[in-house]
């Protein structure tokens, strides 16, 4: 949804939420534009609809970009302008919480600047990272890309790297990631009694302590005792 102010970035597992994902033509959010975007509702736990849509970014897509996504100028010609693609976009989602891997730091950029330029706002939902999440819950793994996470649950990873493929490979290892946060309630995982989202080890002058992970939004403390 648009709104004056962004949604707020949380740690923690919900039931209703949108999955999406972007494929670029680069790695820049400054300098590089959308050429898919593809997104999963959810209710309950389950895929209840789907929205998928290649963009004409009105440059041609680089040789790089192509060997990694698969899509190539002759895929986007004739297809949406974004700004088209991201108003359709944000009618599926509504006001729902955005769930997608690595759009911390990725993916939320490019729709804050096409939001902004396009409509004058920005985009007010909240978001789960699941990127973030992975490595509070599955500290252990070497990696944390979504591919490694996928075969690491015994997920298939054929067609990966295509936006809409990406979004069913992560709502279900979302769904995953749930139920991890489920059996922390009553396991060795220590879950935020105010927000729901995962304590992490954090240190201060004063020694360690447990923090919220979703911290700034949230700043539930606990001493590490508890």
């Amino acid at each position: 949804m648009l709104s004056g102010n962004p949604g707020n970035k949380k740690n923690l597992y919900v039931p209703d939420y949108v999955v999406f994902d972007l494929e670029t033509t680069g790695v820049s959010p400054n300098t590089d534009e959308v050429i898919e975007i593809s997104a999963v509702k959810v209710c309950s736990g389950k895929v209840v609809d789907e929205f998928s849509t290649l963009v004409d970014p009105g440059r041609p897509i680089p040789y790089y970009a192509t060997m990694v996504n698969g899509i190539s100028n002759d895929m986007v010609e004739g297809q949406p302008s974004f700004q088209s693609a991201l108003s359709s976009f944000l009618s599926f989602t509504g006001d729902m919480v955005l769930v997608g891997h690595n759009i911390h730091c990725f993916d939320m950029k490019f729709l804050y600047r096409d939001a902004r330029k396009f409509f004058g706002k920005t985009i007010g939902n909240d978001y789960v990272d699941t990127l973030s999440l992975s490595r509070i819950i599955y500290p252990q793994l070497s990696s944390h890309k979504l591919t490694y996470l996928a075969e690491y649950l015994g997920l298939s990873t054929e067609g990966a790297h295509r936006a809409l493929k990406d979004c069913h490979m992560n709502q279900v290892l979302y769904e995953k990631m749930g139920e991890e946060l489920q059996k922390g309630n009553a396991g060795t995982m220590r879950i935020c009694p105010v927000c729901g989202s995962p304590m992490v080890k954090r240190k201060s002058a004063y020694g360690p302590f447990w923090g919220c992970s979703n911290y700034p939004n949230c700043k539930c403390t606990r001493d590490i005792q508890c």
